[in-house]
């Protein structure tokens, strides 16, 4: 078996999500340029570094280590942000993935709140449980993120605890420093349960589209929630 990691195009209603590639660099540039504050403790380039972002992406996907991924607005076909399938763990002797984690996700200010990211998680978690049949999906923030870790226990993922100087922090001046870790998890006995969760969520999302499509007069009605 390869050692690569094969993350597949995955499609929903909302986002598509689409294997990171160069071709993503612009609309990506100006993604990342949208208003930073959500972004305290999350990797995001600046414009001009998506291209050597997009390249280390891409090494590590040589590596087997990450499947990246650009997230695609359906509606504007522009790409907003990113996510990745992150550190298979291969278990079985037929070497076939046991766990992964899903994470490296940022998303532009504009789509944040849109149910886009909803909608990835859930198709993340979906191909990795009923494709790939993993008994497993990790997610992990920043311990101090809270608005981080408020989306992942959303999303129905359940906090493991907290690990210290567990990975590289992303804070700005903290260069070179670990990080507390926040783990969460969701198992593949949970996995029914949450995939319906996730389900009714994006049936309220999309119901809140709707409302929001401009009317006759170009006029918008409704608005997603912030």
């Amino acid at each position: 078996m390869s050692s690569t990691l094969d993350g597949p195009l995955l499609e929903g209603s909302l986002v598509r999500l689409e294997p990171l590639d160069h071709r993503h660099t612009p609309d990506l540039a100006a993604a990342a340029e949208e208003d930073r504050d959500s972004y305290r403790f999350t990797w995001v380039p600046r414009a001009a570094e998506v291209g050597e972002y997009i390249d280390a992406q891409l090494a590590r996907a040589s590596a087997g280590l990450l499947a990246p991924y650009a997230q695609v607005d359906r509606a504007s076909g522009r790409a907003v942000g990113v996510t990745a399938y992150w550190e298979p763990r291969r278990w079985l002797e037929d070497g076939s993935v046991s766990a992964i984690e899903v994470g490296f996700t940022w998303l532009a200010a504009s789509a944040q709140g849109t149910g886009l990211n909803t909608e990835a998680k859930y198709l993340l978690f979906r191909h990795a449980f009923e494709n790939w049949g993993v008994a497993r999906v990790d997610l992990k923030t920043d311990a101090r993120n809270g608005r981080s870790r408020a989306a992942i226990e959303k999303a129905g993922a359940r906090f493991e605890g907290v690990l210290r100087n567990w990975s590289r922090s992303w804070a700005p001046g903290e260069e070179g420093r670990l990080r507390d870790s926040a783990i969460f998890s969701i198992i593949a006995e949970e996995w029914p349960t949450c995939r319906k969760g996730l389900e009714q969520r994006l049936a309220r999302a999309r119901e809140r589209g709707a409302q929001s499509a401009p009317d006759s007069s170009g006029s918008r009605v409704g608005r997603w929630p912030s």
